[in-house]
């Protein structure tokens, strides 16, 4: 290890003794688990850590308070895709009958496709949501957007594409979601989430 990363790592762990505490209390406003909160403070020091050439910073609690809330962020989506699968489930479909393994595989497999749909642009992600989330048709999604027919079609074909390129988990017979057979549209709204 050179002088520089040990400096480094040196310098973080500085960081870390004088606001670790400080940034659990902090994240604990917003979180009822005490587990999360410290995994969430951990995860916010761990990419200081990896950051490369980190200049000494004028104002850490502001920095560490961004990076943390960014993260926060995520475990929230996270917990709301969770959330919108265990509640798209049929009533029928005994949820005990599924290891945690699977289920697992299906939450990763939802933030996959979650991830390669916030990189599209508003009016393909919204077209899709559209369609498979509210069960618009084409003509009803054209109207909402002020879009044509053609583009609402064409959208729609760029999601699905986008999704497809995903990783291999998310396609039909694997385990995951094609197992189940559970469309898309029986997802609830997303919620709001708490402030």
């Amino acid at each position: 290890m050179s002088g520089t990363s040990l400096s480094h790592s040196d310098y973080v762990a500085g960081l870390f003794h004088r606001h670790y505490e400080w940034l659990c209390r902090r994240l604990m406003r917003h979180l009822d688990s005490p587990a999360s909160v410290e995994d969430i403070a951990s995860e916010t020091f761990a990419q200081l850590l990896a950051s490369p050439n980190l200049a000494p910073i004028r104002e850490p609690r502001a920095l560490l308070t961004t990076i943390a809330h960014r993260l926060l962020y995520q475990f929230w989506r996270r917990r709301d895709l969770e959330r919108h699968y265990l509640n798209g489930l049929p009533d029928d479909l005994e949820l005990h009958s599924h290891s945690p393994e699977n289920r697992a595989q299906v939450i990763e497999a939802l933030q996959a496709v979650d991830a390669a749909l916030d990189r599209l642009p508003s009016k393909v992600k919204a077209t899709f949501l559209l369609s498979q989330i509210n069960g618009l048709t084409h003509p009803q999604i054209a109207n909402e957007l002020g879009i044509c027919q053609r583009s609402v079609s064409d959208y729609i074909n760029t999601a699905f594409s986008r999704c497809l390129k995903a990783p291999p988990l998310l396609r039909a017979g694997n385990g995951a979601i094609g197992a189940r057979r559970i469309p898309i549209t029986t997802a609830p709204p997303m919620t709001k989430r708490p402030s």
